[in-house]
């Protein structure tokens, strides 16, 4: 099963969000995620048509989980972020094998089961400890050519 760029960065952004209770421009989620900022733009639009968002303009704007969205599960985000689409397109073109051919349906099967493991984990379970930290601790890049900055403590 492949997934699109689009719903592997909304996960990214929706697990950002999960670590932590402060708000993000969206702004910040493209530079920590190293995509451009129209990009993450239009995912966080998409994320919040499908509810799993609340977003606000201005100062003290920006972007949170929605309430329901740490209880829902992967598979749902891929669901509604994927569509309902197959894993293969049998009937553009035309396949000519259509009439006889059980790979379609054991394709279906198995995408089936993908969706049906990532059904059993909830989003909230993918910012809980041990990765919490490791997420809270996603840095912003350095711009180029300067030095890296010291580790706190030191």
């Amino acid at each position: 099963m492949y997934l699109t760029h689009s719903t592997d960065l909304a996960l990214r952004a929706l697990m950002l969000l999960g670590a932590s209770a402060e708000r993000r421009s969206a702004a910040d989620l493209a530079t920590r995620l190293r995509v451009p900022p129209q990009h993450m733009a239009k995912i966080v639009q998409r994320l919040r048509r499908h509810g799993l968002v609340e977003t606000a303009r201005g100062r003290g704007g920006g972007v949170v989980l929605a309430a329901r969205a740490p209880g829902t599960s992967v598979g749902e985000i891929v669901r509604v972020l994927e569509g309902p689409g197959e894993v293969v397109d049998c009937d553009h073109p035309p396949c000519p094998l259509r009439g006889g051919c059980r790979l379609r349906g054991a394709l279906r099967a198995a995408q089936e089961a993908f969706l049906a493991s990532l059904d059993r984990v909830p989003l909230r379970d993918l910012v809980s400890d041990p990765p919490e930290p490791v997420l809270l601790s996603l840095a912003l890049p350095a711009p180029a050519g300067a030095p890296p900055e010291p580790e706190k403590g030191t």
